[in-house]
């Protein structure tokens, strides 16, 4: 059997470099080699791509071969040059990325992959910056009753501060407190607060504008958080829900990946029928923001009330093997390998159909 050249993408700019780090090294761990001869693609945090060896550690990669990508596309063709400044090709089948974050999962790179024509894994350019924007998200979500928790968007205006003013006062007055101040783009929670009174929110904005220029105010609610994995294109398929027990005031990112207090609960204790509910709401909200491959949906549910929203969309979740994603799959009857082959399979199917369709206006 051929084996198929994989390109594996991982570490980037973002705050989340050493997830991804990990999260590559465990999928390199579990990728079949009779399948797959892998090359490992570091993007360092100056957003430099190197090539390293899937034999050696993959911290190694950075700082070694650079990797370019022509300026045309080129039907999978990367360009690689040594420390004498010798270029050779670099021919993928496919790249599985796994760079979490801003320059990673938010349509970015993704562009790149595309201009490269190169299949990958994952939603495309589209739906990976829909799903990375929060406010444009739920917007969406909204628009097809889709239940998401109340929030107002403030956008950062340094040369008008009494219009952030205005907004802030906007916010206190439709939200509340307690209330959840976040960057609108952004992942791992970074730049999330927890906001109890009226003294706190200035700080917390302030917090979160270090991470984008737009952000969200929402109410807080008093909810468990569930999450489902969804893998699929056209027709997408939901795992078993499970729950995140966390001992924090909420999941930040402490509580994800240094925590050891943090709990995952799979399959969620809830019963058969809301699990049901959990799954086919995660398989529309897939559905509707034009998703692809994969995705993490994660969920609020009310604890007084039981009703339930939807928080947000994951289109590059963590593949370490602590990380929801694969353990959710695994508890659904599907190794973290097996998951892994159908993730590229999943790629190189979209990738094909795309291929199909025609660019030039008929002559």
């Amino acid at each position: 059997m051929t084996r198929q050249h994989l390109g594996l993408v991982f570490g980037g700019r973002s705050a989340e470099h050493e997830v991804s780090i990990e999260s590559a090294r465990c999928i390199l761990e579990a990728l079949d080699p009779e399948r797959y001869r892998v090359s490992p693609l570091a993007i360092d945090l100056q957003g430099r791509w190197w090539l390293g060896d899937p034999k050696k550690d993959l911290e190694d990669a950075f700082g070694g071969t650079a990797v370019f990508l022509p300026g045309t596309p080129s039907s999978g063709l990367l360009v690689t040059e040594d420390r004498s400044g010798k270029t050779s090709p670099l021919e993928l089948d496919v790249a599985f990325p796994v760079v979490h974050g801003s320059h990673g999962e938010d349509g970015t790179l993704q562009g790149l992959l595309e201009l490269a024509e190169i299949p990958y894994v994952g939603s495309g350019v589209l739906s990976s910056a829909l799903q990375m924007d929060k406010d444009v998200a739920k917007r969406l979500l909204a628009a097809e009753g889709i239940p998401v928790v109340p929030g107002v968007v403030l956008r950062d205006s340094p040369g008008d501060p009494t219009s952030r003013d205005a907004s802030l006062g906007d916010a206190i007055e439709r939200i509340g407190f307690p209330a959840f101040v976040k960057p609108a783009n952004s992942g791992s929670s970074l730049g999330t607060s927890r906001v109890e009174h009226a003294e706190g929110l200035a700080v917390a904005v302030t917090e979160a504008f270090r991470f984008d220029t737009k952000i969200l105010v929402e109410r807080a609610i008093d909810a468990r958080e569930i999450e489902v994995a969804v893998i699929g294109n056209d027709q997408p398929r939901a795992s078993v829900p499970g729950e995140i027990l966390c001992s924090r005031d909420f999941y930040d990112y402490d509580a994800k990946y240094s925590d050891g207090e943090t709990k995952l609960q799979i399959p969620a204790q809830i019963p058969d029928s809301l699990a049901g509910t959990l799954q086919a709401t995660a398989c529309r909200a897939f559905r509707v923001l034009d998703a692809a491959g994969l995705a993490r949906v994660d969920f609020l549910l009310d604890r007084q009330s039981q009703a339930l929203y939807v928080n947000e969309l994951n289109s590059l979740p963590g593949f370490t093997r602590g990380s929801m994603f694969p353990r959710l799959w695994e508890n659904t009857g599907m190794s973290f390998s097996a998951l892994l082959d159908r993730l590229i399979e999943l790629g190189l199917e979209r990738h094909a159909r795309r291929s199909q369709l025609a660019h030039n206006a008929p002559r």
